[in-house]
């Protein structure tokens, strides 16, 4: 079974606008080649809208239609708060401050999902110390005590991916995790991701970027899309080789012109 089917996904603004026009796309479960997929585009190009169809958290005024079924349930209009438990996917958005409790100690936050699957209150908060430190926080105990104004914006994003790895399911939606971060820590992040999704037994990834060049490092397949439509799906490699779309060449100019920016940050699978 696919782990996340997006068929026809269509996306209307008020007033009629399109906004998708009929996205396909598959996510295979985790230990299949792909498990690690990745929609890359530039601003405004519907890739962040399309994760907001599959997570229930379309912007107010936004209609949608077309099939997006995650474990074989369609989702598409069902509020996250009325799914089973199979077609929830975990997430991490772009906004941090959005989705931590203000008042809520960081290391409550990461253990609650761990308690929720019958971890004890000890076992727990040891899991989450560990988690905070597996994301690159510098002093794992201390942000566990922190609420979440009292972390950087950086920060408070390796927490929202902390939440989000305590919560194990079919798929995790990443939403531009990695744009918050400085580079060594984005490599840390990057590596994470890769260590605990996609294999066998874990969360399938739909990774959302505009950076071709992280999601070359972590995805084995990308789909391209601009102005509200797949331009291109291809494996990562063969992208960065030889992109057949304006917007896949783009993506792949601009990669290109940040790996000689920053030699430390190389394409991955790239052909020279």
């Amino acid at each position: 079974m696919e782990a996340l089917t997006i068929s026809g996904l269509t996306a209307d603004a008020a007033g009629g606008r399109r906004l998708l026009h009929g996205i396909d796309l598959q996510v295979p479960a985790g230990g299949a080649p792909g498990a690690r997929t990745a929609v890359v585009g530039a601003s405004g190009s519907g890739k962040s809208l399309t994760a907001a169809a599959v997570l229930g958290r379309l912007p107010r005024g936004v209609r949608a239609a077309g099939s997006v079924r995650v474990s074989g349930l369609e989702v598409l209009g069902v509020p996250p708060q009325r799914r089973e438990g199979a077609s929830r996917p975990s997430a991490v958005g772009q906004d941090p401050a959005r989705a931590l409790h203000p008042l809520v100690a960081v290391g409550a936050q990461v253990a609650a999902p761990l308690q929720a699957l019958g971890r004890g209150r000890r076992a727990a908060r040891a899991e989450a110390l560990e988690l905070l430190a597996a994301v690159g926080l510098p002093d794992p105990r201390a942000a566990a005590s922190a609420r979440p104004a009292e972390l950087s914006g950086g920060q408070r994003q390796r927490v929202c991916l902390a939440v989000a790895l305590a919560r194990p399911g079919p798929l995790l939606v990443a939403d531009e995790p990695t744009t918050a971060l400085d580079v060594v820590t984005q490599t840390r992040v990057v590596e994470l991701l890769r260590e605990r999704t996609g294999g066998p037994g874990q969360p399938a990834l739909l990774f959302i970027t505009h950076d071709l060049a992280v999601a070359a490092q972590l995805c084995e397949r990308v789909v391209v899309v601009e102005a509200g439509r797949v331009a291109e799906t291809a494996r990562a490699s063969d992208l960065l080789a030889a992109a057949t779309s304006t917007a896949g060449r783009a993506l792949v100019a601009a990669a290109r012109r940040a790996e000689a920016a920053l030699p430390s940050r190389p394409l991955a699978g790239a052909s020279r």
